[in-house]
């Protein structure tokens, strides 16, 4: 069994599914430290003039070493409004704009407290979108109290995965001996991003999954994975 295990981030980009669609079963690696800067509450979608990040405000203040799974959303902007409209604006001519921005129209006309909440709500209908089923886990529920490359084996093991697959970016500090003598499989993941079909050109990668939904609709996943 292969397991896949990341951050929550903010309308991932398409890597990030690709990682979850090759494995059998994914965790939320949702008690670690929050990074700021970072993908866990930012992402970005392609506009006319390029590309631009639709970030969500946190509560960060005197709060350095907090957990992901605690990070507050800070509702005193209106955040959900500008990202509602800027979508909107983005993606209306869009091939399959209206099957999807009901979905994301909702979303933001709630009032969301947590960044986890939000995230993994867009992420599992993201999933949903392109026809991806895998169980779910999150960290924070599986007691784990290891860190660094013991921490992904103590996870592998409570999921009873024999196989981890990794991002690339992990090659620079995982103990991959650690592994082998823990009969865990280490691979990493292998992921060509796709050229596609954009409402703009030229064509402009990494941006979130959501360009690929609005564009290509059921189309998304076949193109995800390269066929």
């Amino acid at each position: 069994m292969i397991v896949s295990i990341h951050q929550p981030q903010y309308i991932p980009w398409l890597g990030f599914f690709d990682k979850i669609d090759k494995s059998d079963m994914f965790v939320f690696l949702d008690n670690v430290q929050y990074k700021k800067r970072e993908f866990q509450n930012r992402n970005k979608i392609r506009t006319k003039t390029g590309w631009m990040w639709l970030t969500v405000p946190v509560i960060s203040k005197s709060r350095y070493t907090q957990k992901i799974k605690d990070v507050q959303i800070d509702n005193t902007y209106n955040w959900r409004d500008k990202h509602s409209k800027s979508i909107k604006l983005t993606y209306n001519r869009a091939l399959s704009f209206k099957e999807y921005f009901s979905f994301f129209e909702e979303l933001y006309l709630r009032e969301w407290k947590s960044l986890v909440d939000l995230n993994v709500c867009i992420i599992k209908k993201s999933m949903e979108f392109l026809g991806v089923k895998k169980d779910i886990y999150f960290e924070s529920d599986l007691d784990i109290s290891a860190d660094k490359t013991p921490r992904i084996i103590d996870i592998c093991k409570k999921v009873n995965a024999d196989t981890y697959l990794s991002g690339q970016g992990a090659k620079t500090y995982l103990d991959e001996e650690l592994f082998k003598r823990n009969n865990v499989k280490l691979v990493y993941q292998d992921f060509m991003h796709p050229q596609y079909e954009q409402c703009y050109k030229p064509f402009i990668p990494y941006m979130s999954i959501i360009d690929l939904l609005f564009n290509h609709g059921q189309d998304s996943l076949r193109i995800l994975r390269g066929k």
